[in-house]
């Protein structure tokens, strides 16, 4: 068998895993997909929302919450990895004749799946209001692939994270962390009607980046600033640049760990 074959095969190992758990804790499962599911109907019905967006607010909040979707569950994936590095869990991989990137492509593998899963629950929760996709079946497919670009990038991140934080109670810091980066986007409203330096940090956002190119291809009008022209562009670099620092960053920290 080849390197590549051999890797392949321990990273489907450690997803199959990874994927043993959902059967074990399926609460922890139902309860990552229901949050953004939460999230959508309070901004979209019970706290308003749309300040400065013309026409159906559904339209716009649903590329939006796509989008915030892929970057919510990153504290679930570094409390399972430090739970492993803390139980000993990691070392009895060590001990294995595998790949030491194996096992964190495995822990990411399983968790894009999840995200894939959560990203079908969101989308037949909007279709259920009412919200509908005019941008085509390429549209949708092209949007979805940029979704889960974004969340891939963000679980490397996680990885990474966890293995320098170490413990389970230093999740809790990032997670207060994440909020506002999630936030800072264009999920809910639209930048021109923020303070100037406010709104040029939220376009930048890799988050808002995805969200407007979603929103592109759904068909709906998000032009006006460079960031907006060229959101396809930002939304797929983001996360290639993400992915550039972070993943080896994570698999060089592995291997120090098992030095």
């Amino acid at each position: 068998m080849t390197t590549a074959t051999l890797f392949l095969s321990d990273a489907w190992t450690m997803t199959r895993r990874e994927l043993a758990h959902w059967a074990r804790m399926p609460w922890k499962v139902v309860i990552a997909i229901a949050f953004p599911v939460m999230l959508l109907l309070m901004f979209g019905y019970l706290l308003g929302g749309g300040r400065g967006i013309e026409g159906d607010y559904l339209s716009y909040l649903m590329p939006g919450m796509l989008a915030l979707t892929m970057a919510f569950g990153l504290e679930s994936t570094m409390t399972a990895v430090t739970q492993d590095l803390n139980k000993g869990v990691i070392d009895r991989f060590r001990s294995l004749p595998m790949a030491d990137s194996a096992v964190l492509v495995g822990r990411s593998a399983a968790d894009l799946l999840e995200s894939a899963v959560s990203l079908l629950v969101m989308t037949g929760t909007g279709l259920a209001l009412g919200w509908r996709w005019d941008g085509g079946a390429a549209g949708f497919a092209a949007a979805a692939g940029l979704l889960l670009l974004l969340r891939f990038s963000m679980l490397w991140i996680g990885i990474y994270l966890a293995m320098v934080a170490g413990r389970t109670e230093l999740v809790t810091a990032v997670q207060i962390l994440i909020w506002p980066v999630a936030f800072l986007s264009t999920a809910f409203a639209i930048p021109t009607e923020m303070p100037d330096w406010l709104g040029a940090a939220v376009e930048w956002n890799p988050l808002s980046a995805t969200a407007t190119a979603a929103r592109d291809l759904a068909g709906l009008d998000t032009g006006g600033s460079w960031a907006a022209d060229h959101a396809a562009l930002l939304a797929v670099g983001w996360p290639l640049v993400l992915l550039a620092v972070f993943f080896p960053l994570a698999v060089n920290r592995f291997r120090g760990l098992s030095g």
